[in-house]
C-alpha cells in the first residue's frame, strides 16, 4: 500500500484528487495540508510513503519548501503537483530534489501511474522537461538572465510577472513587504532591467509566464 499525503491549497483540488485515487486499490490518501506549515508537520511527523504537494501554496512553498524537506527527510519522494506547465519551473523543482512533476491538466489519466513510479523509487517527468533538463546544463543557456536568480528570487519573479503586488505577494509568502522590496531590486539587478515591464516581457519571450492561483 503507497500511503500518501496531499498538500494542495484548494480543497476542491484535494477531493478532486482523492476521487480519482478510489479506484486504486494500491494507494490510500492518509493526510491533507492546506500550506507549508501543515506540509512540514506531516513530514516530521511520518508515517507516509509519497508527499503529493503543490508548488504554489501560502507561505512557505515552491523549491524552497521541497529542499527543506529533502534536509529533513531525503528519503521522503516527493510528486510535483502543480498549475505550472512551464519546463522552467520542472526544473528547479527537479534539481531541489523532487522525483515527480504532473501537471493538474494530465492528473485525470496519469496521476496513478506517476504515483507507482515515483514511490518506487524511479522519476515522472514528461519529456518536454527532461529536454529542459538537458539543455539546461548546456553553456548556452547558462547565462540567460533568469538562471542567475536564487530560487526565492525566481519565485517574487513569477509573482511579479503574474500581476501580484509587492503586498500580495508578501502576504502570500509571509514576508514583509521590504524583503519582497528587496528581492525585486535585486532580480532587476541581476538581470540587468529597469522595470517590472522588462522583467513581463522577458518572462512571455522565455515561456516563464505561468499561471498561478489566487
Amino acid at each position: 500500500m503507497i500511503r500518501i499525503v496531499i498538500a494542495d491549497d484548494h480543497t476542491i483540488m484535494r477531493e478532486g484528487l482523492k476521487r480519482i485515487l478510489d479506484g486504486a486499490d494500491d494507494i490510500e490518501v492518509v493526510g491533507e495540508a492546506v500550506d507549508g506549515f501543515e506540509a512540514l508537520a506531516h513530514v516530521r511527523k511520518g508515517g507516509f510513503d509519497l508527499l503529493m504537494l503543490d508548488l504554489s501554496m501560502p507561505g512557505r512553498s515552491g523549491v524552497e519548501l521541497i529542499r527543506q524537506i529533502k534536509d529533513e527527510v531525503p528519503k521522503l519522494p516527493i510528486l510535483i503537483l502543480t498549475m505550472h506547465e512551464e519546463e522552467q519551473y520542472a526544473v528547479r523543482a527537479i534539481r531541489a530534489g523532487a522525483r515527480g512533476y504532473l501537471t493538474k491538466e494530465s492528473a485525470g489519466t496519469q496521476l496513478v501511474s506517476a504515483i507507482r513510479k515515483v514511490a518506487s523509487g524511479r522519476p515522472y517527468i514528461s519529456l518536454e522537461v527532461a529536454e529542459q533538463l538537458a539543455m539546461d546544463v548546456m553553456p548556452a543557456n547558462e547565462d540567460l538572465p533568469h538562471k542567475q536568480l536564487s530560487n526565492r528570487e525566481f519565485e517574487v519573479f513569477t509573482l511579479l510577472v503574474s500581476g501580484k503586488s509587492i503586498t500580495e505577494i508578501a502576504d502570500f509568502l509571509h514576508l514583509s513587504a521590504k524583503t519582497v522590496s528587496t528581492h525585486k531590486t535585486r532580480i532587476l539587478t541581476k538581470m540587468n532591467m529597469n522595470s517590472l515591464a522588462e522583467m513581463v516581457q522577458y518572462a512571455v519571450q522565455h515561456r516563464l509566464l505561468g499561471p498561478l492561483k489566487n
